[in-house]
């Protein structure tokens, strides 16, 4: 029962028992839960020195009632047994320290590489506990910025497009007649042009459907500031893909900045701050490519464990289960 999350639930309709009934047997009988070492501080922090690896990942994640954890995994253990260093509860860099810190300083000296992304609290724990290692922020976390900064351009288009709406149909009922919005040549409203856009913006234009190929034709002739900041992140994109060399990614992401300055979107003006800001540990990526992709993986993992006891509503009892798989 340690090795799956629904095991309770198959035996329980295996043996005709009630699978809830199974499981607060195992839990209170079966399994060694309630003399588990770690129990009494579970809520607040886990902790296993003996999976500490050279490579390691730091990520928050929310376990239920959206209360944040910070996952400190090891990228040795491939999402597998040993993949969990620590949980802390909470997000604060003093707490993940006070946690860290019991892990003897010579095992700490060993870390070389820790992916994060650019939470200054993540930083100020690896930098006070990890003192050799290399800090990566993590390009999927970069580029994220950019999509948001794309979203946030198209909604506020859409939300003009709403406005003008509702002004038209209210001067329409003032004259007597009805409101009839324009349809676009793929039978789309403008309003609906918009909202029907969101995924096309996430994806290569090599990958667009045919359908989503005339839409983005119709969008960007309508709107073509959210043509310059489409390119804008497909052009960021194109530099973590393309670049192999840390000196010419840190050219073009130089000339990418004056890009942004020239076309003057104010979300994306906040994207290359940020950028300039974490150059330093964005550019180290280049190195060895190194992401947060496991720890990304491993967050789903644990949500996907979440959802099939449909939330968490004991807290200790899930992470005991969760260190029994990945601990």
């Amino acid at each position: 029962m340690d090795n799956h999350p629904v095991s309770a639930h198959l035996v329980g309709l295996f043996f005709h028992v009630d699978g809830k009934q199974l499981q607060d047997q195992y839990k209170n009988h079966l399994s060694d839960f309630h003399d588990w070492d770690q129990k009494p501080h579970a809520e607040q922090w886990i902790l296993f020195p003996e999976n500490i690896s050279e490579h390691l990942s730091i990520d928050e994640t929310s376990f239920s009632n959206g209360e944040l954890y910070t996952i400190i995994s090891s990228k040795s253990a491939k999402g597998r047994k040993g993949t969990i260093l620590a949980t802390i509860r909470g997000t604060k860099a003093e707490d993940i320290i006070t946690v860290l810190e019991k892990i003897p300083l010579r095992s700490r000296n060993k870390v070389k590489e820790v992916t994060m992304d650019m939470a200054p609290n993540m930083a100020k724990a690896i930098r006070r506990c990890f003192r050799n290692a290399r800090r990566v922020v993590d390009r999927f976390h970069v580029q994220k910025l950019a999509y948001d900064a794309v979203q946030e351009l198209r909604i506020k288009y859409r939300w003009e497009v709403l406005d003008t709406e509702s002004k038209n149909i209210t001067v329409s009922r003032k004259q007597g007649q009805t409101y009839e919005p324009e349809l676009l040549v793929n039978g789309d409203t403008l309003k609906q042009l918009l909202a029907r856009s969101r995924h096309l913006l996430f994806k290569y234009p090599s990958r667009w459907t045919e359908s989503q190929k005339h839409r983005a034709e119709l969008l960007f002739l309508r709107f073509p500031k959210l043509k310059q900041a489409y390119d804008l992140g497909i052009v960021l994109g194109d530099i973590f893909n393309k670049c192999k060399d840390k000196k010419i990614a840190f050219t073009k992401l130089g000339l990418w900045h004056n890009q942004v300055e020239k076309v003057g979107i104010i979300s994306f003006e906040s994207v290359a701050r940020s950028i300039a800001a974490h150059h330093q540990y964005i550019l180290h990526y280049f190195d060895n490519r190194s992401t947060n992709a496991s720890a990304e993986s491993f967050n789903a993992k644990l949500k996907a464990f979440r959802s099939v006891f449909r939330g968490v509503r004991d807290t200790t009892f899930f992470l005991y289960r969760g260190m029994k798989l990945y601990a």
